[in-house]
């Protein structure tokens, strides 16, 4: 058969074949690795990582899976790579807007395979060099528009999705967006029940909105046990957003093929026995050269008093907007300190190689650890450690434990088991490591590692220092830390 123009009605369809290519571009004062023409690649998986407990597990297409400490506390479904991938359409991010113009209403759907061949675009990911952001952005060269969005974390908020639209034109656009994330879980959904019965958690669930902030609230109408007793769920995961004025919210995704049709579509308030999305809907007028930018916060494991407090802040008039902005930029602060920790910074004329060794030292401390303050020892915690590892030890040596003081140096307790000739204290006092940071052995491509991020108590908030992982990542881990300390 002859090569020629793919046709689809009247319309030919456009290739997009692009040449693939990357370098490095500084947006808001930060570098990122860019791909260009992203999309003629193979998709590929990534994982961006905080300064905090969050995961997140995202293809190039856009299909992800992300929560906080571990599977249990997923707000998408935590699946293999493959799973992750295939559910682009469906899981994460998701936008369809509607341009007005002379001719009628153009309907546009970034990174969806819907629009395929429809119109001349390029897409484009850029990755943070400290690995805990990442931008996607497609270009209508058809429309004169673009939209991208940025994945980002914040430890006070949880996951923050920014959008941006850019009016790219001459003339002054006018678009209607319905912008937003789909596939929500509710707050305790084991992976293994999402796994083997997903359809059975669809029917627990119940998706709620406080219309005056526009908090949408998702959790189980019932923790989900196959016994006969009451069990009530208290907690839930939670989605909000700033940067538009009085939108419409969605919390299903059942109205999108409606708004892709061209139809009106309604406020939703309480949705029960379907998956969770929340989606703004607004009018948006762009004057040439011109961009708006709004967000969408998310976060799970939230009682009634986190969401009353939140609820509270988010009718104040102050700018919570910057407070989220202020968070993430701290976060990246305290992740470049966690890294340098362990000599992961240098500067040499190669600085590819510089944010190589960048990278390499940073999924190294996320295997086996960190010290938490240059090997500073906390009575508190070295108490607890002794109380697990042998009490009786523990009861025996009250008297010496008391004597220290609340933080003392690793030279003092070298003398100190010394002094007391204890073989067991001994050998326990030499094996008391006060690392933070271990965060996962494991993600979606190796899903037979479990990984648990304990960063802070769940009761009190309190500091936890932890390391998880298994003995030859941590032992790997270790050497290169005793020659960088």
């Amino acid at each position: 058969m002859s090569k020629g123009n793919i046709i689809s009605g009247n319309a030919k369809l456009k290739s997009n074949l692009k040449a693939v290519s990357g370098e490095s571009v500084t947006i808001e004062g930060e570098t990122y690795f860019k791909i260009s023409n992203s999309d003629n690649m193979r998709p590929f998986f990534m994982s961006i990582v905080s300064d905090s407990n969050h995961w997140m597990f995202i293809s190039s297409n856009g299909g992800l899976s992300a929560g906080r400490k571990n599977a249990q506390h997923a707000i998408f479904p935590y699946y293999t790579d493959d799973k992750i991938t295939e559910s682009s359409e469906l899981t994460g991010s998701k936008t369809i807007l509607r341009i007005r113009n002379k001719s009628g209403v153009e309907i546009w759907e970034p990174f969806s395979i819907r629009n395929e061949g429809k119109y001349d675009v390029t897409q484009n990911i850029y990755k943070s060099v400290h690995g805990n952001k990442i931008i996607f952005e497609e270009v209508n060269n058809n429309l004169n528009l673009t939209f991208s969005y940025q994945w980002a974390s914040s430890n006070l908020y949880g996951f923050v999705r920014n959008s941006f639209l850019t009016n790219d034109g001459s003339l002054t656009s006018d678009v209607e967006v319905l912008d937003g994330i789909q596939n929500i879980l509710p707050h305790g959904v084991p992976s293994e029940t999402q796994n083997r019965a997903s359809n059975l958690v669809d029917a627990y669930k119940r998706s709620e909105l406080i219309p005056e902030v526009g908090l949408g609230i998702y959790a189980l109408s019932a923790i989900i046990v196959d016994k006969a007793e009451p069990s009530e769920a208290l907690k839930a995961n939670i989605a909000w957003s700033t940067g538009f004025k009085n939108p419409k919210y969605l919390l299903s995704s059942s109205q999108l093929n409606h708004f892709r049709k061209g139809h009106d579509i309604y406020q939703e308030a309480d949705i029960k026995g379907e998956k969770g999305a929340f989606f703004l809907n607004n009018d948006l007028i762009l004057a040439p050269g011109e961009t708006i930018q709004w967000n969408i916060v998310t976060n799970v494991n939230q009682d009634h008093s986190d969401i009353a407090a939140l609820t509270k802040i988010l009718k104040g008039s102050g700018s919570i907007g910057e407070e989220i902005k202020k968070d993430i930029a701290l976060g990246t602060q305290r992740l470049i300190e966690l890294n340098a920790s362990s000599d992961a910074l240098q500067c040499t004329s190669d600085f590819l190689k510089d944010t190589r060794h960048f990278s390499n030292t940073l999924f190294n401390i996320m295997r086996g650890g960190i010290f938490d303050d240059h090997y500073k020892i906390e009575k508190d915690d070295f108490e607890k450690y002794l109380l697990n590892a042998n009490k009786s030890l523990y009861n025996a040596q009250k008297e010496t434990l008391s004597e220290l003081s609340e933080t003392f140096s690793l030279q003092v307790l070298k003398e100190l088991l010394v002094i007391v000739k204890d073989p067991d204290f001994e050998r326990l006092g030499l094996e008391y490591l006060p690392l933070k940071f271990s965060r996962r052995h494991g993600d979606p491509s190796r899903p037979w590692n479990i990984f648990s991020i304990n960063t802070n108590s769940e009761i009190d908030g309190s500091k936890i220092l932890d390391y998880e992982g298994n003995w030859r990542d941590i032992f790997q881990n270790w050497e290169a830390l005793a020659h960088a300390f």
